[in-house]
């Protein structure tokens, strides 16, 4: 009856851990309220749909050859993708211990001697072959006999997840292992962009350099011309020196553009994780076309797709899992340990079996007492990172909008601004063609004709560089919205 009563004793103690189970501490994450509005501030009423370009594969958008090949080189090669991937590994790492933290830890040691000197009193009886207990000087008081314990044996223990502090730990450990993925793909977002705006640059300095060499042949004409006037009396040496002035102007922009050219192909270089040379240019800045009206969806589509606000709202996830684990350890932990093996006090007796046999089982529940403060403190801890990782998600997502807000404004007044420079350009080749007429005819001066040659170098340099910030803008807006991390081969990342 007693042996029955001990049985269901330990029957008991091992179901308790499935009554409880239910006893899960912690809140399971919810997803806070981001406030997000319904449309984007820039966009016009035809951008409302939930489609938008960050969800083109970086291999479609970009269509350059010379661009699609450094940016492959890139992802392959750069130093910080291959930091971020090793991140993966590091906390695939963890996530796979989490996962074992279920499982039983299991002990085993075989083939174990233990030898121990026992005293005269430690036995009821008197014993025999009494040795003096070595390494003493003086002649001792008791006797004491060397007695050998021959052992081989495997403990298990096992923490019974009552309170679901290991379910915590994985679910924070799940959510920092999809953290590294996702700042991954941030690195690769940030890379691309700055590799097609290191490109885009690049093909501007290229123009600018054309229009820099065009504008100094034609100040070198116009400085011939002066100085068959200033021989023929018509002008004096000022106006030789100050159409020669021009003309070094213009001069001193070849170099300084040479010069940017050279360091904008090193910074390429250095981003695909080469060493300095030449980038061969497939294209000219003008073989780009670009949209007026690009496609940004809705702030929510942007939410779930750009990689630094899900890695965000990841460490909210972490954040808010490692409370239940602060608050988990304050409870008591029911642990099991059992082991078994052969034991015997004869080496001839080791391996007798059945008779050396023994086994056990013991169930213990672990209450923290003095400790009681240190673990509440851990747990109010706990809790304030976990609504600081909430402000931060929320900071995330606010200058995520900003940012898409930001390059639609850009890409809508670039525009404009495009517009004018055209014209600009248009008027100001019109008045050098003119001025150079009326010159020729003696109706114009050098200064109109300087001014004119001044204002046309001037105007088309900046229509060159207007045209390259609006590639850049439509880079920018496809950047805000978590575009360049999917590739054509590999949609879902």
């Amino acid at each position: 009856m007693k042996q029955s009563s001990m049985q269901y004793s330990r029957l008991a103690l091992l179901f308790i851990p499935l009554l409880v189970a239910s006893c899960n501490v912690g809140k399971d994450y919810v997803r806070p309220d981001l406030d997000l509005p319904d449309t984007y501030r820039q966009a016009d009423s035809l951008n409302r749909d939930t489609t938008h370009i960050g969800d083109i594969p970086w291999r479609d958008f970009f269509t350059d050859s010379t661009l699609v090949g450094l940016i492959d080189t890139a992802i392959a090669n750069n130093y910080d993708m291959q930091a971020a991937l090793k991140n993966i590994e590091i906390a695939n790492q963890s996530l796979r211990q989490s996962r074992a933290a279920f499982l039983p830890e299991v002990e085993a040691q075989l083939g174990g001697v233990n030898q121990q000197w026992r005293s005269r009193d430690y036995y009821s009886n008197p014993s025999s072959n009494w040795y003096e207990r070595p390494g003493e000087g003086e002649a001792p008081e008791n006797l004491y006999r060397l007695q050998s314990q021959y052992f081989s044996e495997i403990n298990v223990s096992w923490e019974l997840d009552i309170w679901g502090k290991i379910r915590r730990q994985k679910e924070s450990a799940l959510a920092e292992y999809l953290q590294t993925y996702e700042a991954r793909k941030a690195v690769q977002t940030a890379l691309v962009a700055a590799i097609a705006d290191g490109y885009y640059n690049l093909l501007m300095l290229d123009e600018q350099l054309e229009v820099a060499r065009r504008n100094l042949q034609l100040n070198d004409s116009t400085l011939h011309i002066v100085k068959l006037q200033r021989d023929a009396g018509e002008v004096t040496a000022l106006a030789v020196q100050q159409t020669e002035s021009q003309m070094l102007v213009a001069a001193s922009l070849i170099p300084q553009l040479e010069q940017e050219v050279t360091v904008q192909e090193n910074t390429l270089m250095a981003l695909t994780g080469r060493m300095p040379r030449d980038v061969v240019r497939s294209g000219r800045l003008d073989d780009f076309v670009t949209e007026d009206n690009l496609a940004a969806g809705v702030p929510l589509s942007m939410v779930a797709n750009r990689p630094d606000v899900r890695e965000a709202e990841l460490a909210l996830r972490s954040a808010n899992a490692q409370v239940g684990v602060a608050q988990a350890y304050r409870y008591p932990a029911l642990t099991i340990n059992a082991s078994g093996g052969l034991n015997a006090m004869l080496p001839q007796n080791w391996f007798n079996i059945p008779g050396a046999l023994f086994g056990g089982i013991i169930g213990g529940v672990t209450q923290p007492i003095f400790s009681g403060r240190r673990l509440k403190t851990q747990h109010e801890i706990a809790r304030l990172e976990r609504d600081k990782a909430e402000l931060g998600f929320q900071q995330v997502v606010l200058d995520a909008v900003n940012e898409v807000t930001n390059a639609l404004a850009m890409i809508d007044k670039l525009h404009e601004q495009y517009e004018i420079a055209e014209k600009r350009v248009t008027t100001s080749r019109l008045g050098v063609k003119n001025a150079n007429l009326l010159f020729r005819s003696g109706y114009a001066t050098y200064l109109e004709v300087i001014t004119a040659q001044s204002s046309a170098l001037t105007s088309e340099l900046d229509l060159v560089a207007i045209k390259q910030q609006q590639l850049n803008a439509k880079v920018a807006l496809y950047k805000a919205l978590g575009g360049g991390w999917k590739d054509v081969r590999e949609d879902n990342g």
